[in-house]
């Protein structure tokens, strides 16, 4: 079933006294549906919107919620929040990167690969935001395959995953592939309107417009950051 999520924050660095900004990443355990948020800062007042939008932009119900143990999602606002929408919410262990590992993975090939480690400073997340909400996230889950692992127990007992290429799709197309997958669906989604989405342009088309939403993007901040100089 769909809708447990993984999130982690990712900082893009605070450079000569600037605050970067922070980077919120959610990605789905079942179909790795992926969304990317970008906040001025990592507090509550810039987290519980997002909150809001995480919840408009998945197309299944949200379930579950796991986090480490920062602050800024181990606290009693997101937790009423998360307890008012009904969500349950789950953290990982101190000092254990592995139990939230499909999330930190997913910061380096998709987060890391498109926006990079250098700083970002702060006052350009509504344009980050933009970008990885409008552009950045429909491409990847309606448009870049992944690899889905397939679970095999060797004759020591032990559990191995094989990652088949004959098994790779897009996160939508997981989606639409498990049983009755019409139900984690939220009232008033249809796969028809995803369709339209998904089948607006083409794979390379898509690519084409990231690249060159992302050149823009990227222009702006290097723009302004000189200008500033």
């Amino acid at each position: 079933m769909p809708g447990y999520l993984r999130v982690d924050s990712v900082h893009q660095g605070d450079l000569d006294g600037v605050k970067g900004l922070y980077l919120i990443n959610a990605v789905d355990e079942v179909t790795q549906f992926q969304c990317v948020f970008a906040v001025a800062r990592i507090s509550e007042q810039y987290l519980l919107p997002m909150l809001a939008q995480l919840q408009a932009v998945f197309p299944f119900v949200i379930r579950g919620f796991h986090s480490d143990n920062g602050s800024e999602y181990i606290n009693h606002p997101v937790a009423q929040l998360l307890e008012k929408l009904r969500i349950e919410q789950t953290k990982s262990r101190s000092r254990q990167t592995n139990d939230n590992a499909l999330v930190e993975s997913k910061n380096g090939s998709t987060v890391r690969k498109h926006l990079g480690y250098s700083h970002i400073p702060g006052r350009f997340a509504d344009a980050v935001n933009a970008f990885t909400r409008d552009v950045l996230s429909p491409y990847i889950n309606f448009h870049r395959p992944c690899y889905f692992p397939i679970d095999h127990i060797d004759a020591k007992g032990r559990l191995r995953k094989h990652y088949r290429y004959a098994d790779m799709m897009t996160p939508y197309d997981k989606l639409k592939s498990l049983p009755q997958a019409h139900a984690p669906l939220k009232p008033g989604i249809r796969f028809e309107e995803l369709d339209a989405i998904a089948f607006q342009c083409s794979d390379n088309e898509a690519a084409f417009h990231l690249q060159q939403a992302k050149a823009c993007l990227f222009q702006l901040i290097n723009q302004s950051q000189s200008s500033a100089a």
